[in-house]
């Protein structure tokens, strides 16, 4: 599955999150987050993991070249000694060990050079690829995080601003709550007459 197409159903999780009550937190399903996270892992490139393996393979390459080569000196040396009852025929024999050797050299060099540039290129291949799904990554990851933190400050400014309405509401002072009761009248006694 594509790496862009995993990254977009993560930010469609996290767009369809069920919002908190308060605030601007969410709440996203973790079995299906995990879920995503492993697609991930999976999606990414069989070069990277070729490149891992070619590299583990450079050894095994190097050794079955070093092996070639004292097979084919084992062979001149079996060669030399079949030749050995004529001078003429030693010192073909001789000269033909010594070629042999000097293209078992070369063989065994071409094919340890071979599996090098074939290991470095998968090498840079995959950490080429390594790097520029991590960078997409990363950027991924400071754009949620500059989201997050755009909601958090809006968050605590909500929180600020609440805290510095409470603080400037006036305490009544004691005078003003005695002042702000009625006056009591005075008590006038009234004749029976005037009613």
């Amino acid at each position: 599955m594509d790496l862009l197409h995993l990254i977009d159903r993560l930010e469609e999780q996290i767009g369809e999150a069920r919002r908190l009550p308060i605030g601007t937190g969410s709440v996203i399903d973790r079995r299906r987050l995990l879920d995503l996270v492993d697609q991930l892992r999976a999606a990414v490139p069989q070069q990277v993991r070729e490149a891992h393996g070619v590299l583990e393979k450079r050894d095994e390459v190097l050794a079955t070249a070093d092996e070639e080569a004292a097979v084919r000196l084992a062979r001149a040396d079996d060669e030399v000694a079949s030749r050995i009852s004529d001078s003429e025929i030693v010192r073909a024999a001789e000269k033909r060990a010594e070629e042999i050797i000097a293209e078992a050299r070369r063989d065994a060099e071409r094919v340890a050079q071979d599996a090098r540039v074939e290991a470095e290129r998968k090498n840079d291949e995959g950490a080429r690829l390594a790097s520029e799904q991590m960078d997409e990554a990363d950027r991924y990851a400071m754009e949620m995080l500059r989201k997050l933190e755009q909601q958090l400050a809006a968050f605590t400014n909500s929180v600020r601003t609440g805290i510095d309405s409470l603080d400037r509401r006036p305490e009544p002072e004691p005078e003003a709550v005695l002042a702000a009761e009625p006056p009591s009248l005075p008590y006038e006694e009234v004749s029976p007459g005037r009613r």
